[in-house]
């Protein structure tokens, strides 16, 4: 049967089991918005109110879900709207497959109208991108994108597709596989080092696994926490990682920059640190010269790139991490006992809990504090970039994987909202609920138009300090209180703003008001925003300076 390009496209998703798209229209895409219009209406079109956003709510579907996002764009402004969002997913590791539109085969190099090299903006923060100039090779190239979005490390893939060549027709195939020659992850960790890993367990005395975001992606977790449990092993996070919890004897903290006292304690002081999904980025290792040095360590991953890139490893194991944890499993090791290690930690955590100073202020973390008492376990809390993202990472107990979303590798402020709004498509049964400051809430807080246009269940906390908190937390620290750039003394309403889209908003300036608020935000059965005047001066600890070693920080006891 013939079809034409756009009809295609559409036939090629359904192939795919794609249920939702995120999308914003152009002139070089009007084909394939026309053929969803006659021939694709089992498909969602969610149509945010920009590209960025659309880009942000796919990542926050595929987060969610573990199903590769799709965006669909047109050319130009609207391709290049998307590359904050392809860099956040990148940086995440997180399944996309973006459709682009593309000026005519025979224009592309003449400067056309709206004519950008889509492919090479894109190509260092992609996976893979294409550009179809054969109307005989669209289909296998959907094919081959949705492969390599979501196997081996998982990220983002980009398709970009004349507007010629969704109009031309030919004959329609779509391969039930897919083989790409030089495109072979390595999914099963050898046996050899594998078998080296156990027989470290044997030998250690003080072993620890720190859990990061490949364990979420990998949907590793109870292999993870079953493994930590048989074993008496205690387990630290990446910020990633959250929502790795075996117990709460066993689970000890975050790591890094902003991670806990204890959490940091426990690296450091480890015999034996066994790394599944993780980067060691600077945020989690500060001082790489100095991060864990009496520890064996080794390193999961599936992508060989990340093994030694940071930090040197004694037993790297490359594969996917649901393999590699089974192989452990596998192995009968004999009586071991860490109980000595683990009331060395605990009595750790005892002397150094997090805490902050109670006032008449609205603190933030009292806040977090609350909407972790009045939502259950289940919800999906997104918390967007800066000082509200550690508070909610350090406040909120989160219990389960794929419950706590945010932007870690690229830190991109406004990526809460949009990011919502596809976690609630993706699981319209759960709880949703943003954290998110000042700053970052007006990069794009015309979403909340989309949050009410279809009708979302979305709860909004902004926590306004009237700054972009992070950076001026770092001149009050470190640049003699110097705050340029950073001070935000103009900000609107943002109760009259949800108000003017439909959306239930409340301002929140008396502390004795807080807890009755946020009971009321988690029982309201609609989309609604609490606009928080938070104490102005807090900071976020505790903190490692950038640079130093995570065993020398600034505590908040």
């Amino acid at each position: 049967m013939k079809f034409n390009g756009a009809r295609i496209i559409v036939e090629s998703l359904k192939k795919e089991k794609v249920d939702t798209i995120f999308a914003y229209t152009g002139g070089a895409v009007i084909p394939v918005f026309d053929e969803f219009f006659k021939n694709g209406k089992e498909i969602k079109i969610i149509q945010t109110r920009h590209e960025q956003a659309g880009t942000h709510a796919a990542d926050g579907y595929a987060r969610v879900t573990g199903k590769p996002g799709v965006v669909l764009v047109t050319s130009g402004p609207g391709a290049t709207n998307t590359v904050t969002g392809i860099a956040t997913a990148f940086m995440d590791s997180i399944p996309m497959v973006i459709i682009t539109g593309q000026v005519s085969t025979s224009m592309i190099g003449t400067d056309a109208f709206q004519e950008v090299d889509t492919t090479g903006i894109t190509q260092p923060i992609t996976k893979a991108n294409f550009l179809v100039t054969d109307i005989h090779e669209l289909s296998t190239t959907i094919k081959k994108a949705f492969h390599i979005a979501s196997t081996g490390r998982k990220g983002p893939v980009l398709i970009d597709i004349p507007v010629d060549i969704q109009k031309t027709e030919t004959e329609y195939f779509y391969p039930d596989v897919i083989n790409i020659e030089s495109y072979k992850p390595k999914i099963h960790g050898h046996p050899k080092q594998i078998k080296k890993a156990m027989e470290l367990l044997q030998e250690s005395k003080k072993p620890l696994i720190l859990s990061g975001g490949g364990v979420i992606s990998s949907r590793s977790v109870k292999l993870v926490n079953e493994f930590s449990k048989r074993n008496n092993i205690p387990l630290v996070t990446t910020l990633q990682g959250h929502g790795t919890f075996p117990s709460e004897d066993l689970y000890i903290g975050s790591i890094g920059m902003h991670g806990t006292v204890y959490g940091n304690y426990a690296v450091q002081n480890s015999d034996l640190l066994i790394a599944l999904g993780v980067r060691f980025s600077d945020r989690i290792t500060g001082d790489r010269n100095t991060f864990c040095k009496k520890a064996k360590i080794i390193h999961v991953d599936i992508d060989p790139a990340e093994i030694d890139k940071n930090i040197e490893i004694d037993v790297p194991i490359v594969g996917d991490i649901r393999n590699v944890l089974n192989g452990f499993l596998k192995f009968k090791l004999s009586e071991t006992n860490f109980s000595d290690w683990n009331n060395e930690l605990s009595s750790k955590k005892s002397e150094n809990p997090l805490c902050y100073e109670k006032t008449y202020e609205i603190k933030p973390q009292y806040l977090i504090e609350l909407v972790n008492k009045y939502f259950n376990e289940d919800t999906i809390v997104i918390a967007d970039v800066g000082q509200n993202q550690m508070w909610t990472a350090l406040f909120y107990k989160f219990k389960k994987p794929n419950t706590f979303l945010t932007s870690g590798g690229l830190g991109t402020m406004g990526f809460a909202l949009p990011a919502a709004i596809g976690a609630k498509f993706a699981k319209p049964e759960k709880e949703v609920v943003v954290i998110v400051g000042d700053g970052g809430f007006q990069m794009n807080i015309q979403e909340l138009m989309t949050i009410s246009q279809y009708k979302l269940k979305i709860k909004i906390l902004v926590l306004d300090n009237s700054s972009l908190g992070m950076v001026r937390q770092w001149q009050q620290l470190f640049f003699g209180e110097r705050y340029s750039g950073t001070l935000l003394e103009f900000n609107p309403s943002f109760k009259k703003i949800a108000d003017a889209v439909g959306i239930s908003a409340e301002t929140l300036s008396d502390i004795n008001k807080s807890e009755d608020l946020i009971k009321t935000f988690a029982e309201a059965d609609e989309p609604m925003l609490i606009h928080a005047m938070i104490a102005k001066n807090e900071i976020v600890l505790p903190m490692v300076p950038a640079g130093g070693s995570i065993d020398k920080g600034i505590s908040n006891t």
